[in-house]
């Protein structure tokens, strides 16, 4: 009879061979698979009564990982999307279980077989270009901080970065003069160079001055010099967006995050006429698919559809009330 399987051993041989020696993950994507198993060990501690070092393989069927989800969403919060990242980290972990451990084939199978949960894709949100003038007029460019925050905001309108990808920047990685750009590392490790418009050069140059060039030195610093976090940025970014709200009323009805300034960029560009696969090159996206929400987002772009279509001739009819069965059944 085979030896039942170190389920501590197994998880730690996931996440040094796995993910950090064969697929080489970027540090990112190390630390959400992490946050993911320490939420899943936390539950079946509280579940289980086990500490995480007892837990076995077996606990872990398609009715624990199911009830761990529907807990995600329920006890924390989470919505649908949240609940199926967690669920890719899960079937990943799955996945190289089954050539580590076959016998368990069975439970596995059935854990992969959990299906990912629909949900609702709603159109991206963006800034128009009197609403992304307002957000940059509301740092104080009279102090070091709100010069900093300006900066990078207009960075972030400009070159559409990831929030990681903007805070991980270094002088280093700015080239000024003839082709000026900014070099970053996005998801997968691809590198990418992205342009800078003339503006953001001047801004960009200023600023690398006032600090005084260091090729290593963070671009957008924290005030002790290490390197701003997420929420850093988010606070930033959601302090300025409800200071803009008194000379630019429409930012009220709208949920500004690091993220929405990324599709300002791509609507930017896309209303600029620039085609989807540049757009998608810009952004660092793996397809030219995931660009296409850009498209579903630009209404100005289909109402320029509209202008060079005919209109169809339709004939004005008297209004008739269903039947009342008919009226029941549409209600529905």
């Amino acid at each position: 009879m085979s030896r039942p399987i170190d389920f501590p051993a197994l998880l730690q041989s996931f996440f040094t061979k796995r993910l950090m020696a064969q697929r080489r993950a970027s540090p990112h994507t190390i630390a959400s698979y992490r946050d993911t198993f320490r939420l899943l060990l936390q539950f079946a501690h509280k579940e289980l009564g086990k500490p995480a070092s007892q837990i076995t393989l077996e606990d872990l069927n398609a009715k624990f990982i199911g009830a761990f989800l529907d807990d995600l969403e329920r006890s924390r919060g989470n919505g649908v999307r949240s609940r199926n990242l967690r669920m890719t980290v899960i079937r990943s972990f799955f996945r190289y279980s089954i050539l580590e451990a076959p016998q368990y084939s069975e439970l596995i199978q059935r854990v992969l077989a959990i299906p990912s949960k629909r949900q609702e894709r709603r159109l991206v949100g963006f800034l128009s270009r009197i609403e992304i003038d307002a957000l940059l007029s509301a740092p104080n460019r009279n102090n070091w901080l709100g010069r900093r925050d300006y900066t990078l905001l207009l960075i972030a309108i400009q070159t559409g970065l990831r929030v990681a990808e903007l805070t991980a920047l270094r002088h280093q990685d700015v080239v000024l003069g003839r082709g000026a750009h900014v070099r970053c590392e996005g998801k997968g490790r691809k590198q990418r160079s992205t342009p800078l418009t003339k503006p953001a050069i001047t801004v960009v140059a200023e600023w690398i001055r006032e600090q005084g060039q260091e090729n290593t030195r963070i671009l957008f610093p924290t005030a002790s010099g290490g390197r701003l976090s997420s929420d850093s940025v988010q606070y930033l970014v959601s302090k300025y967006a409800a200071a803009a709200q008194r000379t630019c009323p429409t930012l009220k009805t709208k949920r500004i995050t690091p993220h929405v300034l990324r599709h300002t960029a791509a609507m930017e560009l896309l209303q600029a006429g620039v085609d989807l696969a540049v757009i998608a090159l810009w952004l660092g996206h793996e397809s030219v698919e995931t660009t296409q929400i850009y498209l579903d987002a630009d209404l100005a772009l289909k109402e320029q559809a509209l202008k060079k279509t005919t209109p169809v001739a339709a004939k004005e009819l008297r209004f008739r009330p269903d039947d009342e069965l008919v009226s029941f059944l549409k209600s529905l």
